[in-house]
């Protein structure tokens, strides 16, 4: 029995460390996407989902088997599910690579986090997780903060909903995922990952896709932007199987708090005193939490 429940906390603690690294690499991704410019999203995006296809499809077979990568596509269940799970993922890469490149930083930054608060309250209803008396000041805290940075722009931003409700969704998908996470990002990249082929065929061919936009070094940068996708979000498949979605949720904010020391020190971007208060309040919250999964993990 002991035994048991030590696998158990190892499984655990490994799940909060991946969603603590796939923060990380999050957090500093927009500095990959700003170096793409002035190529423009829709382009980015289109070789995003097909590369991310190409990078996860190779790093499966190094696991597996042909059979056993597409076995389970042979159920019409299976495809349907993942297809899903594909098209809520494009629509959350789409929304964030437009944001990324047309100017829109602070309604993304609402959107960071309004979306843990929506996985949160994902995993409370959906899979029945419970609030421990740690948790619950730490959801009431970045709940103030983001009523303080919603009432401050005064506007319920369709970027910042579209962000936090396609990725609260994924989410909630890959928690219930019963297959490796890197054949579930083959199948649910492989659909679009077709439609993208063709149209980056199309666009090149014409002579007004990214090659004709983009320096050399650019264009590499869009061959790899499928690898820089897969590595954070095949960390974050494995989170969701092995921690609660309420972790995932608070782990969150790691991101965006780095994008926003980015956006101050790297790129000069101006900063009100109001944000700075909303960032303190949730960086409170997630003291309080941080110590109650360092008790529930069994670390002094």
């Amino acid at each position: 029995m002991d035994k048991e429940i030590s696998v158990q906390q190892n499984e655990y603690r490994q799940g909060v460390i991946y969603v603590l690294i796939c923060q990380f690499i999050w957090g500093f991704l927009p500095i990959y996407w700003e170096s793409l410019n002035p190529i423009e999203s829709w382009k980015i995006i289109l070789y995003r989902i097909l590369t991310m296809f190409v990078y996860s499809y190779i790093a499966a077979r190094f696991i597996f088997s042909k059979e056993e990568i597409w076995t389970p596509f042979k159920d019409g269940k299976t495809r349907l599910k993942y297809f899903a799970a594909g098209a809520v993922l494009t629509m959350n890469w789409s929304i964030y690579i437009w944001a990324m490149t047309t100017g829109h930083m602070v309604q993304s930054s609402i959107g960071y986090y309004i979306e843990p608060i929506v996985i949160c309250a994902f995993g409370v209803v959906l899979f029945k997780e419970e609030l421990t008396k740690y948790n619950v000041p730490a959801m009431i805290l970045a709940l103030v903060a983001i009523a303080i940075i919603l009432v401050h722009y005064r506007q319920l931003p369709g970027v910042a909903l579209g962000l936090a409700l396609t990725w609260a969704t994924y989410s909630a998908i890959k928690k219930a995922s019963e297959i490796h996470p890197l054949i579930a990002l083959v199948y649910e990249t492989m659909p679009y990952a077709i439609i993208a082929f063709f149209v980056i065929i199309y666009i090149e061919v014409k002579g007004i896709g990214a090659l004709s936009v983009g320096a050399p070094r650019q264009y590499a940068m869009m061959w790899l932007s499928g690898l820089v996708t897969l590595i954070p979000v095949g960390l974050f498949g494995y989170a969701a199987k092995k921690t609660s979605l309420f972790v995932i949720g608070l782990a969150q904010y790691i991101s965006p708090t780095i994008t926003l020391l980015l956006g101050i020190f790297v790129y000069h971007e101006p900063i009100d005193p109001v944000q700075i208060a909303a960032f303190a309040i949730i960086w409170i919250g997630l003291c309080i939490f941080t110590y109650g999964e360092f008790k529930k993990m069994g670390i002094k």
